[in-house]
């Protein structure tokens, strides 16, 4: 499910111009992106994916968001490459009628792409992450039925569809539906996560309902560096749990060597080399092995081919690796990552992945490196 992310964010954001608006209906551009203000309430439910949590799906979650999104008019070269999304923040509660889980909060940056527009309708799909914080997580003495989330801070996943119709010339009635994930990454344990599909309903306020998007500089339309290729050198340090009973925090850490090349506007590929060493997995062996046996070794090496979705200076990245050294059999031949990379400078780099095994979190891993 992780890996179709990306699917999600090529779908959303890769497609053709929205159709049905004309030269006409759109207002001349103004002096910065105008602003959208959003109020909407949602109500859903959880998807009880695991016997271990159909005792807490008793209840209909309901919730209230807050947002504040901009219209990208073309001020960098990948608005024009995206066809003008939206870029936003928004802020949600939910109130899961639960005296387990009883309600959390969350703030998320997100993309919205619109895949068709005229004068008064607007129907666009919208991608976001961010942390969501619970105030009553699993803990083994008060709150030992939430299986759920085992921490504060979760990672969140939102994808929507929306339906914007207009009321007043500002004022839009939106229609939705959305997908809403929270994890900590395997950082603690249990960490089943929560699915939450929802339906929303609510208002925006819009500064201006149309644009004309800005004059592109052909130059920075096409980047200097496609067809080139490169290096990346980095490596990550990351923190997990085994199970419920043992509170430990073992640290997880890698290496990788990879060569990359731009091939598009919007796309960099990989090919790379990478080792593993996850402290966890000694702890495991030794529950498990006989006095004088023989362990075998826990660190791993793995060759991965990945991709890169370039925004400016960011970019969403998913990998696909298989373990060419495993002797330690803890999990399957091949793993995935997905996550978030950003450019300090031209040569010095930061992200964050979270590693999976068949889709289950491994590991949220805080990567450094520098491209050459």
């Amino acid at each position: 499910m992780l890996l179709s992310t990306r699917w999600f964010l090529l779908l959303a954001l890769g497609l053709a111009a929205p159709r049905g608006l004309r030269a006409q209906d759109v207002a001349p551009a103004p002096a910065r992106e105008p602003l959208v203000l959003g109020l909407y309430g949602q109500g859903g439910f959880i998807i009880a994916h695991s016997p271990r949590v159909k005792h807490l799906v008793t209840a209909h979650p309901t919730g209230l968001e807050l947002n504040l999104q901009r219209q990208l008019t073309g001020r960098a070269p990948w608005h024009a490459w995206y066809r003008y999304p939206k870029a936003g923040l928004a802020l949600v509660y939910y109130d899961y009628h639960n005296p387990v889980l009883r309600h959390s909060f969350a703030a998320s940056i997100y993309l919205s792409k619109t895949f068709w527009r005229t004068q008064r309708q607007d129907l666009s799909f919208r991608l976001g992450t961010g942390v969501g914080y619970f105030p009553f997580p699993f803990d083994q003495q008060t709150n030992h039925k939430n299986t759920f989330v085992s921490s504060h801070l979760n990672a969140t996943i939102q994808a929507r569809l929306e339906y914007d119709v207009a009321l007043t010339p500002k004022l839009g009635l939106l229609l939705g539906v959305a997908l809403n994930h929270y994890s900590n990454g395997a950082t603690a344990k249990p960490n089943l996560g929560i699915n939450i599909p929802t339906v929303l309903l609510g208002l925006n306020y819009h500064q201006q309902r149309h644009f004309t998007p800005l004059p592109i500089d052909a130059a920075a339309d096409q980047p200097a560096d496609i067809g080139r290729t490169f290096w990346n050198l980095s490596t990550s340090a990351g923190l997990k749990q085994r199970n419920e009973s043992d509170h430990t925090n073992y640290w997880v850490n890698s290496v990788t060597v990879a060569a990359g090349r731009r091939v598009n506007r919007k796309s960099n590929l990989l090919v790379g080399l990478e080792g593993f060493y996850d402290r966890s997995l000694r702890a495991e062996q030794r529950d498990t092995a006989r006095a004088g046996d023989k362990l075998p070794d826990v660190k791993k090496a793995g060759v991965f081919i990945g991709h890169e979705l370039l925004f400016g200076r960011l970019a969403f990245d998913t990998h696909l690796g298989f373990y060419l050294y495993n002797p330690y059999k803890s999990n399957k031949f091949y793993y995935e990552r997905v996550g978030l990379k950003y450019h300090f400078t031209e040569h010095f780099f930061g992200a964050i992945d979270l590693k999976v095994h068949r889709g289950a979190a491994d590991v949220l891993e805080w990567k450094v490196g520098v491209k050459l």
